[in-house]
């Protein structure tokens, strides 16, 4: 099996970046490489794969630690790059987005039904880790739109940052969750990326794609039951899985193998859907494709509050029980030529 080269330096960068979001709070943002180095020099950032594979207290307490231990340094670190560079202006997160934004997604929304409940779960993607507004992501973003639409739609969130396929089978014992599951007429699920972490971290000097496939096969297995699960205490839900995306296809598109496992793991999620007939998925990945986009938070890997709207509208126009009223057209627009069919 080939070595892949390439997906060691993606591994590394994202051991390192992959951290509490939080703590971006505290510093101005002055370029990526300049974040990056700082990352570079610490080494005890909790990744979402790592705080959910130790006991949450013990990870958030050295979480925290680590955070004072490196606020200081990280701070002084940018304090002198802006002296350096003469007191040029920077966006610093304080200013610009800590006042929350109500984002909602324009047109007009029908309802199928009088009421509808949704259940979301599933990793930070269901969290919103990365939305500058701190308002939930997708599902905020989804939230705020049905109560500008006037419509009569609730939304759980139940969203956990480093979530795995297998923690969520888990979590979907827990009585408040399975109880939401019960009543519901949707459920949202995002799962699977920290599963893909796991191997890289496992692995990580070492890398190759026969863990990846052998890990993939596994989560065939907890993805089934997942769905199994949620079918049994709801036969009558609508599941809809949110496929992953590469957080990685701007800056290292060149390296082919990190795509293939992206796409792989999208194709086991599609196709599983599509053999329940209960389910269906919502793929993302080609909403991030444009390198000319910016759609990465400040850690460079969760989604920023543009491709939450991104992925908020991709839901909204996939999701059956809810019809999206087309954008009014000119007549120009709409009235075709008869003599040009």
């Amino acid at each position: 099996m080939i070595m892949f080269a390439g997906l060691q330096v993606v591994c590394f960068l994202l051991y390192l970046v992959f951290f509490d979001f939080k703590q971006t709070e505290e510093v101005s943002v002055i370029t990526k490489t300049q974040t990056s180095m700082a990352y570079l020099q610490k080494e005890n950032f909790p990744s979402d794969a790592h705080a959910s594979a130790n006991d949450e207290m013990t990870v958030a307490a050295d979480g925290k630690e680590s955070r004072e231990n490196i606020s200081d340094d990280t701070q002084a670190m940018a304090e002198e790059q802006l002296e350096a560079d003469g007191g040029h202006e920077t966006l610093t997160i304080k200013e610009e987005i800590k006042e929350k934004v109500r984002e909602v997604l324009e047109g007009t929304l029908n309802l199928f039904k009088k009421d509808l409940k949704v259940v979301s779960i599933g990793d930070s993607l269901t969290q919103g880790i990365g939305d500058e507004t701190e308002s939930g992501g997708y599902v905020g973003i989804l939230n705020h739109t049905f109560e500008a639409n006037s419509l009569n739609i609730s939304i759980e969130n139940y969203g956990k940052r480093g979530n795995r396929s297998d923690q969520l089978l888990k979590r979907l014992e827990e009585k408040e969750i399975a109880s939401s599951i019960k009543k519901a007429d949707v459920v949202l699920i995002t799962i699977g990326a920290n599963d893909i972490m796991k191997v890289f971290k496992n692995n990580f000097t070492n890398l190759q794609l026969e863990p990846f496939e052998e890990e993939r096969l596994r989560y065939i297995e907890r993805l089934k039951e997942i769905f199994n699960k949620i079918h049994k205490l709801n036969p009558d839900a609508k599941i809809y899985l949110i496929g992953f995306y590469n957080p990685f296809e701007k800056y290292f598109s060149d390296i082919e193998e990190l795509e293939m496992i992206i796409t792989s793991w999208n194709e086991t999620g599609r196709s599983i859907t599509e053999e329940l007939g209960y389910a269906e998925y919502i793929p993302i990945a080609d909403l991030f494709a444009d390198p000319n986009m910016n759609l990465l938070a400040d850690d460079y890997f969760h989604p920023n509050t543009s491709a939450y709207k991104l992925i908020a509208k991709r839901v909204l126009e996939t999701i059956e029980e809810i019809s999206v009223v087309p954008e009014v057209t000119t007549e120009s627009e709409t009235v075709k030529d008869p003599d040009s069919e």
